[in-house]
């Protein structure tokens, strides 16, 4: 049996717009200069507090906490205000439903979205039974941490060696090469490809179908 688990934020679904407009209003709430949208797409991955840190280049502390909490603030009132939720990319539904039809894969999601989040982006597009297991900033350690990679793996009775991770950023290559699995890089999300590569991945694709033959 085989594991595969896929990054949310930049392989399934397109949301750096959202993500980018909540950020230019949390930075400017708070009398900060907003960031550039490639500033943004650079941090898509992390965990919220971890990114908004690593965007002031500081550690986390009691300000980067309060932004965290005007993030989510901002990104409810655009749920709650009709914003439409994140399209998928091309492909990418079809493979899903490719991939759970095979007897031999079970699917997963590894996000830094939150588990409120993740579970409307999969209710939306009619996915949430396509996975058997997913984890997010709510349940685990920011990536690269391997323990999302580790925590699916347990539950799903995989080993980590037979377990692949798609995603679009460093910080999924990373986590992936951490736990032991092997990481498959998108070429259509917010990460460079150079840099895909050179964070561990062993493939870099750039149409979704191409993910199901290396499975």
């Amino acid at each position: 049996m085989k594991l595969a688990l896929f990054d949310c934020d930049g392989t399934i679904v397109d949301s750096a717009a959202v993500i980018h407009a909540c950020m230019e209003r949390t930075f400017g709430d708070f009398g900060m200069a907003v960031p550039m949208l490639a500033h943004t797409k650079s941090i898509i991955g992390l965990t919220l507090d971890i990114a908004i840190a690593q965007m002031l280049e500081r550690p986390v502390d009691a300000e980067i906490t309060a932004m965290t909490a005007r993030y989510k603030e901002h990104f409810m009132l655009y749920r709650q205000t009709g914003g439409p939720l994140e399209p998928t990319y091309g492909g990418l539904l079809e493979l899903i439903a490719a991939l759970a039809a095979r007897d031999d894969v079970i699917l997963g999601v590894v996000t830094g979205k939150s588990r409120r989040g993740l579970d409307a982006i999969l209710a939306h597009h009619g996915l949430t039974a396509s996975f058997f297991t997913t984890r997010t900033a709510d349940d685990c350690p920011s990536k690269p941490h391997p323990a999302m990679v580790l925590e699916c793996c347990t539950e799903a009775g995989v080993d980590p060696k037979h377990t692949t991770v798609i995603g679009d950023a460093i910080y999924d290559m990373q986590m992936a090469v951490n736990a032991g699995a092997r990481p498959i890089g998108v070429s259509w999300g917010y990460g460079p490809v150079d840099a895909l590569w050179a964070a561990g991945a062993g493939h870099v694709v750039s149409q979704a179908r191409e993910i199901a033959d290396l499975i």
